[in-house]
């Protein structure tokens, strides 16, 4: 319901505020978009500094319009946002536990999950797509049963159904995943149902709503972890201590309200004004295996509604390789949470089943674990995290900390239109009648993609176009769909700066891309690249080991770092690698810290 203006958002979750960021801002009609200027960060810690006790942003977010400003402790996505199933969906089945459970909380969420689908594929064209999911069927009751289900998530969806489900027979299942078992527990297959649902690259979302906030004239800085909280003489929080982890620069930044929107660890940031506060987030792991692209199909994926211990696994292709999960078990909060052996070896038996061959441990090209932050009652002896609703939770604490916890990443913007809307009611904020108007708001390089973008590219720089930069299908294609409109500018950096070779072999990175994230897409550390600006960590951790030290070169050439920070940097980029994307084989080379080889 507010246009920009201040707006202060202090991360923890290295991401998930990021995604409550967004909808504070925009004026909003169909087909506009943001600026495509981003701030450089110099800019924007002079935005930061502001935020004055005499002239305070109108409200400062916690973990990631109105006069705004956003803080992250780490990188943006750099939490859990990064490591989701990357699907924009419902959640098939939640609307079964509606069904069965007479739950109107599961049916209210998938009803605005839907809904909420096709805003974020509209917005953010060039990083989501529709995609086609088959359900197996290998018992004849499981037809009309799946089939129902499906229809009704059809109804649901209404207006906003991208392609109606249907049946389809064994030979068609086949033609689309031929790596389909053919026949399970002596049962052959009797065909699938096959729905739709929109797939998207949740880390580069994530930077791209960062960048997107900041050319609408957000404060929006990562690595600024918050350190305490400032109260007023009436003990109600009116600010953050906050300190810049590049310079160790500290400074209190003031807004007329604060907002916690840190995910999983939420409660840590409440315990900062109340130590004695109860907890009201607990963590679910969902764990996450990447495989070669042979086992699955190109453009169809698979899922499996209930495994041998009832839950729910999905067999994906995301950026030509195939990605499997997730797990859903309770857990600790931690900052760098690692899938275990026997959630991996889960995900591969299960996926073994539904395949005509079965995944060795080796093949596992990546694995990754992130944390759902699931809100719950503090009385209640209920552990069953599957059980729990997704749903968000929107609630004020009596220091007037307003909380913005739970909820998924499909219904992210009206997260934070509803936030925002509690913070207005709070009267903390000056009254703004303009409605919230980012259902129509492309973020930034979804203004002037189409779906033709990457084939102009490849025309422009193929073979006899006389450009500098030649460009394959599979780096066209890349380019179009990670920075849409933006591609043009990445090309044009590659060529002014030579820098037109891919970053490492077998994949579509170039290496200007590198330099483009640092000057636009506050890139400062080298996992930021390798994890979040690309997703090469979680989709072949032995080439990104590869890829360490031109990475750390090239930053540091345009970033000014010495040789020991270039240096630090490559071991403390191996040392993510390692803890929390290993994959079948020991690291080795640069992703033990060993020296960088000169480039």
């Amino acid at each position: 319901m507010l246009k920009w203006a201040p707006l202060l958002l202090v991360g923890a979750s290295g991401g998930y505020a990021t995604q409550v960021l967004w909808t504070t801002g925009g004026s909003g009609t169909p087909q506009q978009s943001v600026p495509d200027v981003v701030p450089t960060r110099a800019q924007q810690l002079a935005r930061l500094k502001e935020g004055t006790l005499d002239k305070p942003f109108d409200i400062l977010i916690i973990g990631g319009g109105l006069r705004t400003a956003l803080i992250e402790r780490e990188d943006f996505a750099s939490g859990t946002s990064s490591k989701s199933t990357k699907l924009v969906h419902g959640g098939v089945r939640y609307l079964e536990k509606a069904v069965f459970n007479l739950d109107r909380g599961q049916l209210k969420l998938v009803y605005e999950a839907l809904h909420e689908r096709q805003v974020l594929l509209q917005n953010a064209s060039h990083l989501s797509q529709p995609l086609p999911i088959l359900t197996p069927c290998y018992k004849w009751w499981e037809v009309p049963y799946y089939w129902a289900g499906m229809k009704a998530y059809d109804l649901v969806a209404g207006s906003t159904n991208l392609v109606l489900s249907k049946y389809i027979g064994p030979t068609e299942a086949f033609n689309r995943l031929p790596t389909l078992a053919t026949s399970m527990e002596g049962r052959r297959l009797k065909g699938g149902i096959l729905y739709y649902d929109g797939q998207f690259d949740d880390a580069r979302l994530n930077v791209t709503l960062a960048c997107s906030a900041a050319a609408g004239g957000a404060a929006v800085l990562n690595y600024m972890p918050c350190r305490s909280l400032i109260k007023n003489s009436d003990g109600k929080i009116v600010g953050v201590q906050c300190q810049d982890a590049s310079t160790g620069e500290q400074m209190d930044v003031y807004a007329r309200q604060v907002i916690n929107a840190t995910g999983p660890w939420c409660d840590t940031v409440r315990r900062l004004s109340d130590r004695d506060a109860p907890t009201t987030v607990n963590a679910s792991s969902g764990a996450h295996v990447t495989l070669p692209g042979y086992y699955g199909s190109a453009d169809t994926g698979i899922i499996i509604p209930k495994t041998k211990d009832g839950r729910v696994v999905f067999v994906l292709p995301f950026q030509g390789y195939v990605i499997a999960g997730t797990t859903d078990t309770g857990c600790e909060v931690t900052d760098r949470p690692q899938s275990s052996e026997a959630e991996v070896q889960f995900i591969l038996d299960t996926v073994g089943d539904y395949l005509g061959v079965r995944v060795p441990r080796s093949d596992v090209q990546s694995t990754w674990s992130g944390l759902r932050p699931l809100p719950c009652n503090p009385k209640a002896k209920a552990k069953d995290t599957a059980s729990v609703v997704r749903d968000h939770v929107i609630f004020m604490d009596d220091d007037g900390l307003l909380n913005v916890t739970g909820g998924k990443w499909t219904t992210y913007r009206r997260m934070a239109e509803e936030a925002v809307d509690a913070a207005v009611a709070s009267g903390r904020l000056p009254l703004n009648t303009k409605p919230c108007a980012t259902h129509k708001l492309a973020l930034l390089g979804a203004a002037g993609f189409r779906p033709t973008l990457a084939v102009e590219l490849a025309q422009q720089h193929g073979r006899g176009s006389g450009a500098k930069l030649r460009l394959g299908t599979a780096a066209a294609w890349h380019l179009a769909h990670a920075y849409g409109d933006q591609a043009a500018k990445v090309v044009a950096l590659a060529e002014t700066s030579g820098l037109t070779q891919p970053l490492v072999e077998g994949h579509p990175y170039l290496e200007a891309e590198v330099l483009y994230c640092v000057m636009h897409e506050y890139c400062e550390r080298v996992a930021d690249f390798l994890a979040r600006r690309t997703r090469l960590a979680f989709l072949d951790v032995a080439a990104c080991q590869d890829a360490v030290p031109r990475v750390a070169e090239l930053m540091a050439g345009e970033l000014g770092w010495s040789a020991q920070r270039k240096q630090a940097e490559v071991q403390e980029a191996c040392k993510f690698l390692k803890e929390g994307f290993h994959a079948a084989a020991p690291l080795t080379g640069a992703a033990q810290g060993q020296p960088a080889a000169s480039s």
